[in-house]
């Protein structure tokens, strides 16, 4: 019986062998087929439920085109008719919903304490009397007459001009890379230079007090992700090992694995310590981006940032991504490294993010930024009234009553949150009332700037970053003032500080 069967069937399954040949035969003469093979092949591989989902889709989409929009329905006899009285009327009673919630109490006092500035501000830079200033000045004029404002255009086309390579290259030589590349902003800088290199099925382990910038690039790369605890090594390596150990146990293949962390971090002003990240990332062979977006330009003896504190090459970092906003006092950012690294992000970044991250800056601030740089290398002396301002501010509030510095000493961003004896200054989990930490601190920084002083508090968006940072005040320390100066504003903070608590008690 069964080989009757078997004789039965044999010509309905050579019939289905010839037509499957014949198929396969026929669509590899397309142009183009082998890629799509391919691409079907690799995903199904890494991912199987992801060749299910999108047969679903392929159905779903030619379901949709072939079906009638209008099926069974062509003389209306479903629809409900108005007269043209009826309409008018549901029109006047339609009241449509807000677009956004209505503010509350607290974030309309928050938005009216942004002080507006009309006109030229800030410190005069007594520093900068050798004539520099003038120089960047006249510099920053003459290209404007030259080049205009605007760069009118993407970098790949007709965008970029001879000052934004040329700052690209003082910017490598300055660092001691190979290459580096621009960016329009220093927000996009670091969110676009993640998913550049980083892709479903890689590895990050980032640390988890990581600004927002670094944040989105993460999500947007889709990679998989390890946290481990802020600016703790141990718990880096402690992630690291746990990685591999997975791997190992599910038999995965080996995937690009990256380290993502910041020099200075934004949100207490805590200082990596670099010579032993980088011997960490050689010892478990992963990539490093490391984010000197405060660090540069005010941290080292010319401003290299932590490289030249900790006396570390920067061919040691694999993308050095920093901002040309902070340290140089222009616009936008820059990612450091080889040549390859910057080449792969002209390819990518470029068609991936429509231009939009890469768009060039005005020639006035490239030629800017260039002058900085130069007047960093002729006048390391402005680093060194820098660290003496964070000393003395640091020196008048650590006696301040009822509040407690973070972060590192050298660190121009210098952060203070309230003290409470009974509580750990741990960010997670929270063990403090924000709100009212938060509406105590605004007193502060009111109370600062009614008196001639600005600071600000340390905002963040609560509910979209992946933990809620202790709420703090954190001032820019700035090598523009004397010491003098500087320990005059930090007096009035303390004495801001002295009243609101001292009116709470």
């Amino acid at each position: 019986m069964s080989d009757v069967s078997t004789s039965t069937l044999e010509p309905l399954l050579t019939f289905l062998a010839y037509s499957l040949s014949k198929l396969e035969s026929t669509f590899y003469k397309v142009p183009g087929s082998a890629v799509v093979a391919r691409y079907v092949k690799s995903s199904h591989q890494n991912d199987p439920g992801r060749t299910v989902l999108e047969l679903i889709l392929i159905v779903f989409a030619i379901r949709t085109l072939l079906q009638s929009r209008t099926r069974g329905d062509k003389q209306s006899k479903n629809f409900i008719q108005f007269s043209e009285k009826e309409i008018d009327e549901l029109v006047d009673e339609w009241t449509p919903d807000a677009l956004v919630q209505p503010l509350s109490e607290w974030e309309q006092r928050d938005l009216t304490s942004v002080p507006i500035i009309t006109g030229p501000n800030g410190p005069k830079p007594k520093l900068l009397s050798t004539g520099k200033t003038t120089r960047i000045k006249e510099n920053a004029i003459e290209t404007l007459r030259k080049y205009g404002l605007g760069s009118c255009g993407p970098p790949g086309f007709y965008g970029t001009i001879d000052v934004h390579l040329q700052l690209e290259r003082d910017i490598a030589e300055f660092l001691g890379t190979e290459s580096s590349i621009l960016y329009s902003q220093a927000f996009s800088t670091i969110s676009s230079v993640i998913p550049a290199f980083c892709k479903r099925g890689d590895i990050i382990v980032a640390d988890r007090s990581v600004n927002f910038a670094i944040q989105k690039g993460i999500q947007v790369s889709r990679s998989t992700v390890r946290w481990y605890d802020h600016n703790d090594l141990k718990s880096l390596e402690d992630a690291l090992i746990s990685v591999e150990k997975e791997r190992k146990k599910r038999n995965g293949p080996l995937t690009r694995r990256f380290i993502v962390t910041e020099g200075i971090f934004e949100r207490d002003g805590e200082m990596v310590d670099l010579p032993k990240l980088i011997e960490i990332k050689l010892k478990y062979k992963y990539r490093l981006i490391l984010d000197e977006s405060i660090s540069f330009g005010s941290i080292g003896r010319t401003g290299r940032g932590l490289t030249e504190l900790y006396n570390v090459p920067a061919s040691q970092i694999d993308m050095l991504v920093g901002s040309v906003a902070n340290g140089l006092c222009s616009s936008g950012g820059f990612c450091a490294g080889t040549s390859v690294v910057t080449e792969h992000q002209v390819n990518i970044v470029s068609t991936v993010h429509h231009s939009y991250s890469l768009h060039p800056m005005p020639a006035l601030l490239s030629t800017s930024a260039s002058e900085a740089i130069s007047h960093l290398r002729s006048f390391p002396s402005v680093l060194v009234n820098l660290q003496e301002n964070i000393r003395a501010i640091r020196a008048v509030l650590e006696r301040t009553e009822g509040i407690t510095l973070l972060g590192h000493r050298a660190s121009p961003i210098i952060h203070f949150c309230l003290r409470n004896p009974t509580q750990a200054l741990a960010v997670t989990p929270p063990t403090f009332d924000y709100c009212a930490e938060e509406r105590v601190l605004q007193d502060i920084v009111d109370d600062a700037l009614s008196n001639g002083v600005w600071v600000t508090r340390g905002k963040h968006l609560r509910g979209q970053e992946i933990i809620d940072s202790r709420p703090t005040i954190r001032i820019a320390a700035t090598a523009a003032l004397s010491k003098k100066d500087s320990e005059k504003a930090a007096g009035v903070v303390k004495a801001s500080v002295v009243r609101v608590l001292g009116r709470r008690r």
